[in-house]
Formats: C-alpha cells, structure tokens, sequence
C-alpha cells in the first residue's frame, strides 16, 4: 500500500507558461507601459515637445546675437570721455539687476542705426565691464 501522495510543487515559471492573460489584461498593460514611458521620458529623458524645442531655439538665437554684439558695446564704452568715472559709478551700484538700466542709459548697449538700447546686451556687457 502507498502512502498518501504528496502534491507536486510548481514553480513560478511554469505558472507563468501556463497563464494565460485576457485581452483587457494584455490591452492594460500596453497603455499602462506606454504612459510610463511618457512619463519617465519627459521628466527624467530629456524628451520635449515642439513648443518647447521651438522655444529653446529663439532664446539660444537671442542669446548668441546679444553675445555677438557686446564687444560694440564695450567699444562704445572705451570711446566714452568719462569711462573711468562711470565705471566707478557702475560698479558702485549694489543692486545687479539695476546695473544694466546704468547701461543703457549711458548709450552703451544702443547699437549704431538703433533708437533704442537691446536689454539682452545691456546684461551682457554689464556682465563684462564689471569683470574689467
């Protein structure tokens, strides 16, 4: 006579060759794996949207032409009569944000043909001249 039978274990991969996912469990799964990663690209990859690119695109355009355009307005700052004295008073503002508006006043970032002053180079060649 035999004992009783004992139940054979089964392991974890052979339930998982053996299960056999519906199509709301599989379709689930597809949008749930998409979404995570959408979320885990624009957050943490890196990704963008065309807006932003397009965005990105103008401000780094800006940005190299008002670089582009400091050494005039350095040069119209050296050709100054009183560039020692203004000097002295720029660096004498505290407050960086108003030190650009000094600039800009004195004529330093209005470009030859131009009515008015370019803020971008006014805080470019602020920049500059406080470093000399």
């Amino acid at each position: 006579m035999r004992g009783p039978t004992v139940p054979k274990k089964v392991s974890f991969s052979e339930k998982l060759c053996e299960a056999r996912p519906s199509k709301k469990i599989v379709v689930g799964l597809i949008v749930a794996t998409a979404a995570l990663t959408m979320i885990v690209g624009f957050n943490w990859g890196g990704w963008v949207t065309g807006g932003t690119s397009q965005q990105r695109v103008t401000t780094g355009a800006e940005d190299a032409v008002a670089l582009r355009l400091v050494p005039i307005c350095v040069a119209q700052f050296n050709s100054d009569p009183q560039q020692a004295p203004k000097l002295v008073e720029l660096k004498a503002i505290m407050s960086s944000w108003e030190r650009p508006d000094y600039v800009k006043k004195q004529g330093w970032a209005t470009m030859p043909g131009e009515k008015t002053p370019d803020n971008d180079m006014a805080a470019a060649c602020t920049k500059l001249l406080m470093g000399s």
